[in-house]
């Protein structure tokens, strides 16, 4: 698979610091049941990364030593590794949110029938990835069969009570199929509703817009294709410098599979981590673990940025949560 790594290390992305962290994203691991073309994780039922039990006790050991609202958990398929119910039952019992980033049709392969009243059960944000209420266009993008799985599982979750019910919020994620920036997702989020709603009786409460990056399989993909300049400059020429405030890496770190941080998701998959700087000074380990940072406040910590930042400050803005503005 093509690169771009060796093109998005040198940017004139302005440089950010990070606000007060609340959010711990987690990676267990890259396993999952379905390979997607525009997954920027490079995940795959082939794959074998997954956290231990010890890397899930550094989690727990790190919110328990800061003010971490939000468990963010994701893959991969997350709900493969054999640890994430532990983790899901261990957050909760601290009160933190809890998120699955959940492809839905994992609620529906064997062994794995019961995760939806586990979700439920413990009260689990659902953020399910749904490239397009189209058939077609996610058939593109994630395989045969993908469509009439999500629909099913959505359905079952429905069932449970989510979108319904206060504490059970089922979110949907929308990523265009190709080299352009997601519409605008007021409007796309009604489209959904009202397409859902009239074809499978499916009710969800938000739809987030996450623009691809162009890292890991979308960007092999764009190099393949001669994509990659042209995708660039369009995420240039959209910037929009009030995005800066709001995007997600202010707030949240990031964490693989075996404890080591990084400033967002799409830097951890790019191998950049997270650099601490603590009185102007930088340390000098090539990797920052969690535990290195226990006792550390990262408040004002200078984040890692790249041409990749671009995608999320072009147009409305794209995070983990949606559009920023």
């Amino acid at each position: 698979m093509l690169d771009t790594r060796p093109l998005l290390a040198k940017t004139s992305f302005p440089a950010i610091k990070r606000n007060v962290l609340t959010t711990l994203q987690v990676n267990l691991g890259y396993l999952c049941n379905l390979s997607c073309t525009h997954c920027h994780v490079n995940a795959g039922p082939k794959r074998t990364e997954l956290a231990s039990r010890e890397t899930i006790e550094d989690i727990l050991t790190f919110i328990d030593k800061h003010s971490i609202k939000t468990l963010d958990i994701t893959g991969g398929a997350p709900e493969m590794n054999d640890h994430f119910k532990y983790l899901v039952r261990e957050a909760r019992s601290r009160g933190l949110e809890v998120i699955d980033r959940c492809n839905l049709t994992i609620l529906n392969e064997p062994g794995y029938e019961h995760m939806a009243e586990f979700l439920a059960e413990n009260k689990v944000t659902i953020v399910a990835s749904l490239p397009c209420y189209s058939e077609e266009n996610v058939k593109q993008q994630r395989g045969n069969g993908v469509f009439e799985s999500s629909i099913t599982a959505l359905q079952k979750l429905n069932e449970m009570g989510y979108a319904s019910q206060k504490d059970l919020a089922l979110n949907l994620v929308y990523n265009p199929n190709g080299a352009f920036l997601p519409p605008g997702q007021e409007q796309l989020q009604q489209d959904y509703k009202r397409k859902l709603a009239d074809q499978f009786n499916i009710q969800f409460n938000e739809l987030y817009t996450i623009t691809n990056m162009p890292i890991e399989r979308f960007g092999g993909t764009l190099l393949a294709k001669g994509q990659y300049e042209g995708y660039m400059d369009l995420l240039k020429n959209a910037y929009s410098a009030a995005n800066l405030s709001n995007v997600m890496c202010l707030n949240l770190i990031s964490v693989d599979w075996k404890g080591y941080v990084y400033d967002c998701d799409f830097n951890q998959m790019l191998h950049w981590p997270m650099i601490y700087h603590h009185d102007a000074i930088a340390t000098d380990k090539p990797l920052l673990h969690l535990r290195d940072l226990l006792e550390a406040s990262i408040e004002n910590n200078p984040i890692v940025v790249g041409e990749h930042c671009y995608g999320c400050t072009a147009g409305q803005g794209s995070s983990c949560g949606g559009a920023l503005n």
